[in-house]
């Protein structure tokens, strides 16, 4: 259960990413955080229970 004040939003949360910090690997390229998400640099996801959510950057338009 999360300790922090304010609670760390739930992994079921839309806004999930918001949670904590509690074990950074910036060398490997992923965070886990409070609510028990796998957040990878490029934006995907992995959910406590198994579930992926894809890279949800934006998109980047070059100009012409």
């Amino acid at each position: 259960m999360c300790q922090h004040q304010p609670q760390c939003p739930p992994a079921d949360s839309p806004d999930r990413e918001a949670a904590h910090v509690i074990a950074a690997h910036p060398e490997q390229g992923w965070s886990l955080l409070c609510n028990g998400v796998v957040l990878f640099e490029d934006t995907g996801e992995l959910l406590p229970d198994g579930r992926l959510i894809a890279p949800h950057r934006p998109r980047v338009r070059l100009a012409a």
